[in-house]
């Protein structure tokens, strides 16, 4: 049996314009003429052998046969869309946006990206690394990192590491006329603080270290300004391991108390549900969650 299908310029053309309720808005979206939208508007309407707009001075209307019909179309044009760009993420080449806040990707990414593009190297890699609230996932981005309880509605959020937090501090500082021999004696030492003072004071509660003052010691912006400033012996960080693990291998921090506290936070791989098995963002979620899983077995 033979498909009576109306013309695809045509529905085009009337869904644009029972979006907009307006030719010239749809000829704009279409980058055609008015002329020609009204055109195939009449051509569905005879096609169809009913009026779909009523037309009063400058005002357009959907009839009730047009406002039924668009409905049905919108949610076609939708599936076409979506089927279209699921299709496109299929594809194996390309570039991939992954985003992220700046210590991550300085401290975690950046030095382990090599290994991805060695694996996919037909896949560029775009890090931006930006602050943002977190359960906010851009257009342009295909891939972020959030950090928090992976509490985000509409997102497959796969968690990374598992975290740890301890007292980081420059070998020059442990060696210092301040001795450090246990928790007690961070009393006497400047106290390096991650945007606001409330960690430190959660981790000495959760120790149960009492007397150290939490209101001292400078605040940073960024984890990674706090490790640094810790390695050029200014202060004792309170660092979660995983950020610190360059810094702790090279020998520029240490960790002087076996102490630590895992952390109800964590960084989460981020990214469209749909798009989770798809092309480039499953390579690249594939990727990360192996090399996260192999580097934790060793920690």
């Amino acid at each position: 049996m033979q498909r009576r299908l109306p013309p695809l310029n045509a529905l085009k053309a009337f869904e644009a314009a029972a979006r907009h309720l307006s030719f010239t808005r749809a000829a704009d979206e279409l980058f055609v003429t008015q002329a020609a939208v009204s055109h195939q508007i009449k051509a569905l309407e005879d096609f169809l052998s009913m009026k779909l707009f009523i037309r009063r001075n400058r005002t357009l209307l959907l009839t009730e046969e047009g406002q039924a019909y668009f409905l049905e179309l919108k949610d076609i044009f939708k599936s076409l869309q979506d089927a279209t760009e699921r299709l496109l993420a299929r594809g194996s080449k390309g570039a991939i946006t992954v985003a992220m806040p700046p210590s991550f990707a300085s401290q975690w990414l950046v030095p382990r990206i090599s290994k991805f593009s060695n694996a996919h190297p037909d896949i560029d890699v775009r890090i931006k690394a930006v602050d943002y609230d977190e359960g906010f996932l851009q257009d342009d981005v295909d891939v972020a990192i959030y950090y928090g309880k992976g509490r985000w509605s509409g997102v497959q959020a796969d968690k990374l590491h598992t975290e740890f937090l301890t007292p980081l501090c420059s070998p020059l500082l442990f060696n210092g006329p301040k001795p450090l021999l246990s928790l007690n004696d961070l009393k006497h030492h400047v106290l390096l603080h991650d945007s606001s003072r409330s960690a430190w004071k959660d981790w000495l509660k959760q120790v149960g270290v009492h007397g150290v003052n939490v209101n001292q010691g400078p605040v940073f912006s960024h984890s990674m300004l706090v490790l640094q400033a810790a390695a050029l012996g200014q202060g004792i960080a309170l660092g979660n391991t995983i950020l610190a693990r360059p810094e702790l291998d090279a020998g520029r921090l240490i960790i002087p108390f076996p102490d630590k506290v895992e952390s109800r936070d964590a960084f989460y791989l981020v990214c469209d549900q749909s798009q989770a098995d798809l092309g480039k963002i499953a390579a690249f979620r594939e990727w990360i969650l192996a090399l996260v899983e192999e580097e934790q077995d060793d920690v």
